[in-house]
């Protein structure tokens, strides 16, 4: 029944039913698919109720079958309401998300603005869907804003292909998000833009952008910030090497 009052929005039942589960030690009691109370309300977008679960004591690391944690979630669906919640419990020392790419929360939250970068892309969108993801984008921006100003590390890398948060925006040509990037990160570490994810800096995936991804500007300002055009990847190409063709 507590899953269901938290899905639902029932603050008062899901308070009631979370101090008896808390009596049984099952506040953290997992459904079909593994996700706690506190995760069917994050998911939920139930902003109120996950902070009295946490409060009462649910456990903001468990995660679902997929590994994904309460923070995970909420960064991936860009519900900053959600969010703020749980951030004072540590967010980028949380483990990366199982069966997944060993992404942390800010690589959810760059990787699922991404995506809605793609989508408004699309020439067949209503003005009212348009809107729409233009809301989402700014959700997911204020989440993107949340995780780092609460610690979360820009310079994390994922377990699969090792990329931080700078090579997920330059290979979808997301100009915005690397501005904000490159711009925490000016004078600190000059690693940063050079980092290489498969053999490859930013650098060498922004020449291989198509030129409507904003591939000029992208170059230019990876280059203010001090990427390297001399690095050469496993293939021992350079950036300008992997230019398209024509």
């Amino acid at each position: 029944l507590l899953h269901i009052y938290a899905a639902k929005g029932m603050r008062e039942h899901t308070l009631a039913a979370a101090e008896r589960m808390k009596l049984l030690r099952r506040l953290d009691a997992k459904e079909h698919r593994g996700k706690s109370p506190l995760l069917v309300a994050v998911t939920a977008r139930q902003p109120a109720i996950v902070c009295d679960l946490i409060q009462i004591g649910a456990d903001v690391n468990a995660v679902d079958n997929k590994g994904q944690s309460a923070l995970h979630l909420a960064a991936t669906y860009g519900y900053a309401q959600v969010l703020q919640p749980s951030l004072p419990w540590g967010c980028h020392h949380l483990p990366p998300i199982l069966g997944f790419p060993g992404h942390t929360p800010l690589h959810c939250a760059v990787l699922a603005h991404n995506n809605l970068l793609r989508e408004q892309g699309c020439q067949t969108l209503t003005e009212e869907q348009q809107k729409d993801l233009q809301h989402q984008s700014e959700e997911l921006e204020s989440c993107i804003h949340l995780l780092v100003q609460t610690g979360a590390s820009i310079y994390s890398r994922d377990v699969k292909s090792n990329k931080t948060v700078l090579h997920y925006t330059v290979q979808d040509g997301n100009i915005s998000l690397l501005r904000y990037f490159l711009e925490l990160n000016a004078f600190k570490s000059k690693d940063f833009v050079n980092n290489k994810a498969h053999g490859n800096t930013a650098l060498h995936m922004a020449a291989a952008l198509p030129g409507d991804k904003n591939q000029t500007e992208i170059i230019q300002l990876l280059l203010e910030h001090g990427a390297d055009p001399s690095i050469r990847n496993l293939d021992n190409d350079q950036p300008i090497h992997m230019a398209p063709a024509g």
